[in-house]
């Protein structure tokens, strides 16, 4: 296993997300003033900033593997679906929307392995609706972690809105992906 700065981003946003659990079974006497709502903010959005860091580093300094491209969205999921769990429990996120989120990164993992095995995995490249995906889903779960009034902007609900948008965009794009494998897949059905 090689070991670099991208690479060690990419276990220290693993290595936060029991942290950012853990806070939520703290004490709130131990976390004043600040809060736990905002300490796992700052958390999950530290954890989020690593993703992108480590792919950035990765890149510019040539340090790119095949176990960091393995690592790296392995982890991503994990931070999202503990954030999601996490949500659920604390009652700031339906449990439908989360069984949407983490069920469609499990399938498509899952349809990314079997497509780099026939050869494909171009196939089933991240799209653009699936950033939009992200992008939605990853600004969402902060302001829900958050939870409280900013101002005049009623953060509940524009995160509310927002991991809405990203469970509609998870739908539309796994049904993008399932699309584009499904050549392949007519054609290992008729090789059998």
């Amino acid at each position: 296993m090689p070991i670099n700065i991208p690479i060690l981003l990419t276990w220290l946003r693993i290595v936060l997300i029991p942290l950012i659990v853990a806070l939520y079974y703290l004490p709130e006497s131990w976390l004043l003033p600040i809060g736990r709502d905002l300490i796992a903010t700052v958390v999950f959005v530290t954890a989020a900033g690593t993703d992108w860091l480590d792919g950035y580093l990765a890149r510019r300094w040539n340090e790119t593997s095949a176990f960091g491209a393995f690592l790296d969205p392995v982890a991503d999921k994990l931070v999202v679906a503990a954030a999601l769990i996490l949500l659920v429990y604390l009652g700031r996120v339906g449990a439908l929307i989360a069984v949407i989120i983490i069920g469609r990164e499990i399938t498509i993992s899952a349809l990314r392995e079997w497509m780099a095995q026939i050869g494909a995995r171009k196939s089933v490249a991240v799209s653009m609706i699936g950033k939009i995906k992200t992008t939605a889903q990853m600004t969402a779960i902060p302001l829900l972690l958050y939870h409280r009034p900013f101002g005049f902007i009623d953060i509940h609900l524009l995160g509310t809105w927002l991991i809405y948008a990203a469970a509609v965009l998870t739908l539309w794009s796994m049904g993008y992906y399932l699309r584009m494998a499904l050549p392949h897949l007519v054609e290992q059905e008729r090789k059998r």
